[in-house]
């Protein structure tokens, strides 16, 4: 799984933190629990601010 594969994560940050609010999560957490995440594996400096943005949206949308 790469940082692209933003509803994957998405889907799977929901199952895993069924109790966490993803309107109020820092993105450092967020980083971390991706890169925490069962079948990841990419680069973190792959990563950036709107990659962390587009998964807090698409976890918003699968928590809603």
């Amino acid at each position: 799984m790469k940082w692209t594969d933003t509803q994957t994560i998405a889907e799977m940050l929901y199952d895993t933190h069924p109790n966490i609010d993803p309107k109020t999560i820092r993105f450092t957490d967020l980083m971390a629990w991706v890169m925490a995440l069962d079948g990841f594996n990419d680069d973190p400096h792959h990563c950036g601010e709107k990659i962390l943005e587009a998964i807090q949206l698409a976890w918003i949308d699968e928590a809603e």
